[in-house]
């Protein structure tokens, strides 16, 4: 594992989540008795950019797609996810799965071997992303008052992408590069990832609250880091939000995929149970 400025980032920024965490946790309230449930069912809306790879045939030279320049149109999103807790102690998932696509004509949002396009050359391209967005974690309670609600998390996250590109190009491509042609490239990504996770309740009633979400991890990509944070209303039977969700990834200069973030609010309901 090759040890590049952005992952000693990352492991430098885990541990000082951890050390800001410490002296909360050793304030940490007692446990409560009995097993809390709590689920979410949440629509997020990204924007989706970074640059795709795609192998033009067996001797030609790359195609390099700008995802943000060439997909505009989010085809179906899914977000959810799930926490069991007793205690202080508990384990929280959250699945985020997206589809984009969009077909542009005449486009230029392209590069051929990592180089600029021949002046003469546009191509139709039709690119559909498929993700699925994995977090799996143990969660550790370092605060719950009339204040608010604060958890430290450490786990693991998938990022698992499907891309394929059909062109068909105007003018004359460069020599082995086929005039018409189709590639799909797919990829998985795990990471151990850290981070809080919680809410600042407002208002007399403490009806109104501010959650938040933030982590940072490393592993088969060089970086990721996720910010996620809104307003919302606590009912007696579970809460209404809506917030803005962040979450980027750097990969290494070889990856199939160069760099990628998604970035859009989300809405959702949770329970309590």
């Amino acid at each position: 594992m090759k040890n590049t400025p952005r992952r000693r980032l990352a492991v430098s920024l885990l541990s000082t989540a951890l050390a800001a965490a410490a002296p909360l946790a050793a304030q940490a309230q007692g446990s409560m008795e009995g097993w809390q449930f709590e689920a979410s069912l949440n629509g997020w809306f990204p924007a989706i950019s970074g640059t795709t790879k795609f192998p033009s045939g067996a001797s030609g030279p790359s195609i390099d797609v700008s995802m943000g320049d060439v997909v505009d149109a989010l085809k179906f999103t899914f977000q959810g996810s799930f926490e069991a807790r007793r205690g202080q102690w508990g384990l929280w998932t959250d699945l985020v799965y997206a589809d984009f696509g969009a077909t542009q004509q005449r486009s230029r949002n392209f590069s051929i071997g990592g180089g600029h396009i021949p002046v003469n050359v546009t191509a139709k391209l039709q690119l559909d992303v498929k993700s699925w967005i994995w977090t799996l974690a143990g969660v550790y309670g370092l605060k719950n008052d009339d204040e608010g609600t604060m958890d430290m998390l450490f786990g693991t996250r998938l990022l698992d992408m499907t891309n394929g590109l059909r062109w068909s190009f105007d003018g004359s491509p460069p020599n082995l590069l086929p005039p018409d042609g189709s590639a799909e490239v797919s990829d998985s990504y795990w990471d151990a990832v850290v981070g809080l996770k919680g809410r600042v309740r407002l208002g007399a009633e403490r009806r109104w609250f501010v959650p938040f979400y933030v982590d940072v991890g490393t592993g088969q990509s060089d970086l990721t880091w996720q910010v996620n944070a809104g307003i919302g209303y606590q009912f007696d039977w579970g809460a209404v939000l809506a917030t803005w969700r962040y979450l980027d990834y750097d990969f290494d200069s070889s990856s199939k995929l160069q760099g990628i973030s998604f970035n859009g609010p989300v809405i959702g309901v949770s329970i309590r149970f």
